[in-house]
């Protein structure tokens, strides 16, 4: 008894270190770029918003400090949030250390959402709520075609999510062979490479209604995935619905995915790398493996986003960086063959 309550502690302060560690990670993002920017002055600059301070800063500072990083800071920390815990939930219901935010082809709705977009000429705002939808659609076509298949529920969604994403990933190909070179398909490559630039606070708002309402859900009930790791039958025993409860974390965790996506474009590996970190660092219990997820999935994209936008004059984009980290990691999973 000793012992456990001593591992507890242990997982809530892994939990605050995050906290802390996300938090300064949050400061110096403001601080560093193009423009440095000392923390008082950012501090200032914060402050004059609500209370009258005599300006020592410059119009520079203020625009790149709010116009600029808030908006990019914010939406790392969201996305990053975001498709960690998604991964986190995927890997446990479908019992599968490989899965990832992407395995029911949200990422390549959304990516078709916006790909169509460009090509219409749609603004960036109507480009993400059309990767929203079109992400939104490939889930409930893949739902749908998961629930009239015989066989088992949880390897139908899988195999739907396989080819519905194939279904908008050569949807994308098509749109990209008729798409303008000079314009359009230059802008449609840079979406599909993932990029946090370019975002305003609107964006931030239109992705965090649907993160706070997908993520509420799955922290409520984060002790409860916790079952939906053991087999179905173990579940049962215990009275918990499995069917019901695997259906609301799919529909919480691709809520979160599709929002994500659709304001970053296709940022992968974070959903796959982080929450076999988080389980390295906190263990297998959801109840702290999914908070520890959060953070430090925002902690990650953050210092990523950092690095793309400060290593080399131009910005590299976001999902490039990612998939180098993510990429040796996946070998590193394949020639341990456990999953821990």
């Amino acid at each position: 008894m000793l012992k456990k309550r001593i591992f507890k502690k242990s997982r809530n302060f892994i939990i605050l270190l995050l906290f802390i560690l996300l938090l300064s990670a949050i400061g110096i993002s403001f601080c560093i770029g193009r423009l440095n920017v000392p923390l008082s002055e950012v501090l200032k600059i914060f402050l004059s918003r609500f209370i009258p301070i005599e300006g020592t800063w410059t119009a520079n500072m203020e625009a790149a400090v709010l116009n600029i990083r808030l908006p990019r800071i914010l939406l790392a920390c969201l996305v990053g949030s975001s498709l960690a815990a998604a991964g986190a939930c995927y890997q446990g219901i479908f019992h599968n250390p490989m899965a990832s935010p992407d395995i029911l082809g949200a990422s390549n709705g959304a990516a078709f959402g916006a790909a169509l977009a460009i090509l219409l000429g749609l603004g960036s705002q109507l480009l993400t709520a059309s990767a929203f939808l079109f992400s939104l659609i490939s889930i409930f076509a893949v739902y749908l075609i998961a629930k009239i298949s015989p066989g088992q529920r949880t390897v139908n969604l899988i195999l739907a999510g396989i080819m519905i994403g194939s279904v908008f990933s050569a949807g994308v190909s098509y749109i990209k062979l008729v798409a303008d070179p000079t314009d359009q398909l230059p802008a449609i490559t840079y979406w599909l490479m993932g990029s946090l630039s370019g975002n305003s606070l609107n964006d931030v708002l239109f992705t965090f209604i649907p993160i706070v309402l997908g993520t509420i859900p799955l922290i409520l009930l984060r002790w409860r995935i916790n079952l939906l790791t053991l087999s179905d039958d173990e579940a049962k025993t215990m009275g918990i619905s499995t069917d019901k409860l695997r259906l609301i974390v799919i529909v919480c965790a691709t809520l979160i995915t599709a929002a994500s996506v659709s304001v970053s474009g296709m940022i992968g590996w974070v959903g796959l790398v982080v929450p076999h970190l988080a389980r390295k660092l906190i263990g297998n219990d959801y109840r702290y493996l999914l908070p520890a997820s959060m953070l430090l999935g925002a902690l990650f994209l953050l210092i990523v986003d950092n690095v793309s936008r400060n290593l080399l004059p131009t910005e590299i984009p976001i999902g490039i960086l990612t998939a180098f980290i993510g990429a040796p990691f996946f070998l590193y999973l394949l020639l341990r063959r456990k999953y821990s």
